[in-house]
């Protein structure tokens, strides 16, 4: 990520997401001023803020998914929250602040995830050896059966007729007495029980293990209190000063080694580490997407409902201007990470939101509404085209769907009149569309007898013309 250009950002998204280009090259811009933060000096560096963008567009344009790429490309902490979620403090609802903290929250999960991966190895060594100390409990044991072995050799080479005792115990007095078993021998057979491990041999035998509990105390929240919003795990909290428990069970070797693997990777991880690590991901390329910001847009009125929706983008303003929010994984500064707002605007207008939350936007881009030749994009074009994706579906019961170009032309074609007709939702009406036309076949797929199914625009019109053309029947149905 760190060498790619506001050009190769571009071209990167283009391969998930059809148009929309003024939209893609201002994020482009956005991502790439931020690695030139980064190589600023230490003084000009804490001066620089990120520009939020706003995109404003109908639904199911692409704002959402442009958003979710760019953070995945940049491998930045990412989360998208809805603006009619929050409301004014001292009413019943989120707090803004809320949205800073789940971000924490994505940041720890996703850090965490790629320490854990980072010890993957040595943790599965360590539980490994864990697992032959479980099976084999002491040393005695180990040598026990290492001369046992030896002497079942011996005896099979002194002439026995060939036969060799695998084992050897009181009831089978040895001829001569056993000779001392050399140093090597509990080596030999830990090694002996790895290679069986390794193969599979002793999947199926039980072993009793031991395994390590935090003890975590049960503690009632009044409910509608608003308390989950403090991001406070008062559990964790007190669990930390209760002694650890340790619990016995009776598992089979596979399920004992995920324990041993699970418990060694919480060793190996450094939580601190961790928490510094996600919290700077977070203060220094954090993304934040706040979608249906228009619903908040109050519209000179004050009264009702308006006054709250005022009070929203009040509340969010110092968060958009750089504050400090308090978490259960310390302070985090909102003064860098980059907010992306979205909405229709349809009933409203940028201009109705407060003074103060325009300036702190200060990139706007107009996403275009989809027509037919878009949608005959999305449905061939894209990584995760529609048609592949049902393709693929479909070929996991044998199945293989032909689609001709006409009939991918006359899907197209009746998404935008049904958008036009009723709500228009964008590229999702393509998915309505496509499960109503391949309903019968993702039906009947796993008994046809018959695999290969040619979907040309004849059968798109026989499956979908008497829907698009009831007006009333296609509000419900597409």
């Amino acid at each position: 990520m760190e060498d790619l250009t506001p050009r190769q950002i571009v071209e990167e998204l283009d391969r998930y997401i059809i148009g929309q280009k003024n939209a893609k090259r201002a994020v482009a811009v956005a991502l790439r001023n931020r690695w030139r933060r980064r190589r600023l000096g230490p003084e000009l560096r804490e001066e620089v803020s990120p520009k939020n963008i706003i995109m404003i567009g109908p639904t199911g344009v692409g704002k959402t998914e442009i958003a979710r790429r760019l953070a995945r490309m940049a491998k930045s902490p990412f989360i998208k929250v809805e603006a009619t979620k929050y409301t004014e403090v001292g009413y019943v609802g989120r707090d803004v602040e809320s949205m800073i903290r789940d971000l924490v929250a994505n940041a720890m999960n996703a850090v965490e995830t790629e320490h854990r991966k980072d010890v993957e190895t040595r943790a599965k060594d360590l539980a490994l050896e864990r697992l032959l100390d479980a099976l084999l409990p002491n040393g005695e044991r180990e040598i026990l059966e290492a001369a046992r072995w030896e002497k079942s050799e011996r005896l099979a080479g002194e002439g026995n007729g060939g036969q060799r005792f695998d084992y050897i115990g009181p009831e089978t007095p040895p001829r001569d007495p056993p000779p001392p078993p050399p140093v090597s021998s509990g080596r030999n057979t830990r090694e002996k029980l790895r290679d069986l491990l390794f193969a599979g041999k002793l999947d199926d035998r039980e072993i009793e293990i031991e395994t390590t509990l935090q003890v975590s105390p049960v503690i009632g929240v009044m409910p509608g209190a608003g308390l989950e919003d403090l991001d406070i795990n008062l559990k964790e909290m007190i669990g930390n000063f209760l002694p650890e428990k340790k619990k016995v069970q009776k598992v089979k070797v596979p399920e004992a080694l995920k324990l041993f693997v699970e418990e060694e990777t919480a060793k190996l991880v450094d939580k601190d580490k961790v928490v510094l690590e996600a919290v700077e991901r977070v203060e220094e390329s954090g993304i934040v997407f706040i979608d249906e910001l228009d619903k908040v847009a109050s519209r000179g009125q004050a009264h009702g409902a308006d006054i709250s929706r005022e009070g929203v983008q009040r509340d969010i303003l110092p968060i958009l201007e750089g504050s400090t929010v308090p978490t259960k994984y310390g302070p985090v500064r909102t003064d860098h990470i980059l907010f992306i707002a979205a909405g229709a605007f349809h009933m409203s207008k940028p201009s109705d939101l407060i003074p103060e939350l325009q300036g702190r936007f200060p990139i706007r881009v107009e996403l275009e509404a989809l027509g037919e030749d878009e949608f005959v994009r999305i449905l061939t074009e894209p990584e995760n085209a529609l048609i592949r994706q049902y393709t693929e579906l479909l070929a996991t019961e044998g199945m293989t769907l032909d689609f001709a170009p006409e009939a991918i032309r006359e899907v197209a074609r009746l998404a935008a009149q049904v958008n036009g007709r009723t709500e228009n939702i964008g590229a999702r009406r393509l998915h309505t569309i496509m499960e109503r036309l391949l309903e019968e076949i993702s039906f009947e797929a796993p008994d046809m007898e018959d695999k290969e199914v040619a979907i040309d625009a004849a059968y798109v019109r026989e499956r979908l013309a008497d829907v698009v053309q009831d007006e009333d029947y296609s509000r419900y149905i597409l």
